[in-house]
């Protein structure tokens, strides 16, 4: 049983350790990963974003977050699950909880940058409404895909796929 809890200061190694290793694994780590990866609470959390992470009661498989770009607009950000529990819906519970929480705090728009190499990942987004923009402004050399997503267009529909 998954269970999706709010990030603590505990789980800061486990947020680190889950996105360093597919980044890794696609040889994508940026200095701009290590910075939020390195302090996610004043990269992400003190800056209006949110973490959440996916839970055996064990350990943490999986993470997602929602980082506040500007008024209004949220990038969602490392998304991530490790292999052994990847394939059992666990990305698409971290997407919706983040999806639902932009639409409480009533955001017009999520955007997210991705390589091309991650298709399943991009399959995902996809399935949420996220349509393929031109890659503009990114913060990352390794992003050649961006996507976004305008809030009202999300109606949870992708959650029971």
């Amino acid at each position: 049983m998954i269970e999706i809890i709010d990030y603590s200061d505990e789980f800061a190694a486990d947020f680190k350790g889950i996105n360093l290793a597919w980044l890794e694994k696609y040889h994508l780590t940026e200095s701009h990963d290590l910075e939020v990866l390195n302090d996610p609470r004043g990269t992400i959390l003190d800056r209006g974003g949110v973490i959440y992470l996916a839970s055996t009661g064990k350990q943490i498989v999986g993470t997602a977050a929602l980082v506040k770009e500007q008024e209004g607009v949220y990038e969602l950000a490392k998304i991530a699950v490790i292999p052994e529990w990847q394939g059992k819906g666990i990305s698409k519970q971290l997407i919706g909880k983040c999806l639902s929480k932009a639409e409480e705090w009533k955001a017009g728009k999520i955007i997210l940058f991705s390589n091309h190499q991650l298709q399943t990942a991009i399959n995902l987004y996809r399935k949420f409404g996220f349509e393929q923009v031109p890659v503009v402004d990114g913060p990352f050399i390794t992003a050649d895909i961006k996507m976004e997503l305008l809030v009202t267009q999300f109606d949870g529909s992708a959650l029971s796929y």
